[in-house]
């Protein structure tokens, strides 16, 4: 939309930044709310990232505390029973609370970078959104 919008590189590049930043913060929260969600609230089921194979920001963040989860995170959580330790080993981690506070600083960037444009109600609702994204529970 900006280069389509606008002539000024420097606002695309803004532009870029603050999609960037919210796109990372957005997935970020989606990985928080794979272990804080109920299936119902989220539309999917939870820790489908985990059945998938997949080591997301709370997991990655939780290996700090249980070195164990190495080992599962190589085999792609494929054991019986390692995506249902894993999930509680996130869940007595602060793997949640560090992701979330991750999310948090991609956001606050994301402010930061389109609060260079000038004052309007377009640029509002872009702050607004990138707050949305760390409040959000489905």
């Amino acid at each position: 939309v900006s280069v389509l919008g606008c002539p000024d590189p420097v606002v695309h590049e803004i532009a870029y930044q603050y999609g960037k930043n919210v796109g990372i913060a957005f997935q970020l929260i989606d990985d928080v709310l794979d272990f804080t969600s109920c299936s119902d609230q989220m539309g999917k089921p939870t820790s489908a990232d985990l059945k998938l194979g997949l080591a997301t920001g709370p997991v990655l963040f939780a290996c700090q505390q249980f070195p164990e989860m190495n080992a599962m995170i190589m085999r792609r959580f494929s054991l019986p029973g390692d995506v249902d330790r894993a999930r509680q080993y996130v869940l007595q981690s602060d793997g949640v609370q560090q992701t979330t506070y991750l999310a948090q600083q991609y956001c606050h960037e994301a402010i930061r970078e389109i609060s260079k444009l000038r004052p309007s109600p377009e640029r509002d609702a872009l702050i607004q959104l990138s707050e949305i994204v760390l409040t959000r529970d489905k």
